[in-house]
């Protein structure tokens, strides 16, 4: 009888300690990455151009190019930067946005991408997507997944708390997610891949019951591996399903709709995960994410982050449109402009006793 088995899309390398840094030049150096050395590493002007200090005596081989921004045009121009230079792979180095730029410039030039991150902000570090922001706002562009994921804990410590924080948003937000594709089964037979779902879900959870907090290791430890974990079950499922619901229709609205006043990623999600866990009927898993979030310092009500109610009620009732096609606990429910307000309403009072 023949065995069936599947490949799964996953880094060669996964490294996440304190002190990793110390050690890239060695991790890089692993026959699956650079034979040779040879390396283009995309940076930040800021807080890379530090580490580059730090990193290039060892990487005598590397070449480095610093990015500005996250948007489209500064992923092409690197990928046109670095084309033709005969490297062995592309290492980006920085946080998300950095990462997507660099994720995306590799795919371009048909280059491994070992992502090395300074932040926890979000479950983007090892996924097959970079978000980048174009003419018409913001988009999502589909690339082979890093080859090699590194994070030094003493540098994720040394980052602004808020970027942590903003990372346990975005995994707890899987719960949230799951649920979601599950209802969505349910009611329009929408196929839901067991294996991305349990990385997805486990990933959320790990990090909703862990009794840690921003500043001890153990719990870093665990945020970044839910975070490198969601990333491999988008890879899996091949597209945001595992990671991305009604929470994040909430979070693009309030992006779309208010773009200068937009808080971080994981604040919005794990705001809209708590709000469609209520919708859901979950009270005790409205409850739970509203504690966790409290605990953590993100907001459980949009007053929090400086939205007023009649703005969330807006941007709930505009989230189906930032993704045609995606069903969730939103779509399903269809709430008229007050059937939102009296489900804010119920939700705030909930959770506030």
């Amino acid at each position: 009888m023949p065995v069936l088995t599947r490949l799964i899309p996953s880094p060669v390398v996964v490294d996440i300690r304190a002190g990793a840094l110390d050690d890239l030049a060695g991790i890089l150096a692993d026959q699956r990455i650079s034979a040779s050395g040879k390396l283009a590493f995309a940076i930040s002007g800021g807080s890379g151009q530090k580490l580059r200090e730090k990193l290039a005596p060892a990487l005598p081989g590397a070449d480095w190019y610093e990015v500005c921004d996250g948007t489209i045009d500064s992923a092409v121009k690197l990928a046109d930067d670095i084309k033709g230079n005969r490297y062995d792979a592309v290492v980006g180095l920085g946080g998300g946005k950095i990462i997507d730029v660099a994720k995306y410039a590799a795919a371009r030039v048909g280059l491994p991408l070992a992502a090395v991150a300074t932040n926890l902000a979000h479950d983007g570090l090892c996924s097959p997507i970079s978000i980048l922001d174009n003419d018409n706002g913001r988009g999502s562009y589909g690339v082979p997944s890093p080859i090699a994921m590194v994070i030094d804990l003493d540098v994720v410590r040394d980052a602004p708390v808020v970027f942590v924080r903003s990372g346990i948003g975005d995994a707890i937000s899987n719960i949230s997610a799951i649920a979601d594709w599950e209802l969505s089964h349910q009611v329009n037979g929408e196929n839901v891949d067991g294996l991305a779902a349990a990385m997805a879900r486990t990933a959320g959870e790990s990090v909703l019951r862990h009794p840690g907090g921003v500043g001890d290791d153990e719990f870093l430890t665990v945020l970044a591996e839910a975070l490198v974990l969601s990333g491999i079950a988008m890879s899996i499922s091949g597209d945001s399903r595992p990671s991305s619901g009604a929470c994040h229709e909430i979070s693009h609205a309030f992006d779309l709709l208010y773009p200068k006043r937009a808080a971080s990623h994981g604040e919005q999600v794990g705001l809209g995960a708590a709000f469609a866990m209520h919708l859901r009927g979950a009270a005790e898993g409205a409850g739970l994410f509203a504690e966790v979030l409290r605990r953590h310092g993100l907001p459980v009500l949009p007053e929090e982050i400086g939205f007023s109610p009649d703005e969330f009620v807006r941007a709930v009732e505009y989230a189906p449109q930032t993704r045609p096609g995606r069903f969730t606990i939103l779509e399903h429910l269809d709430l008229t402009n007050d059937q939102i307000r009296d489900a804010y309403a119920d939700y705030a009072k909930t959770i506030s006793s």
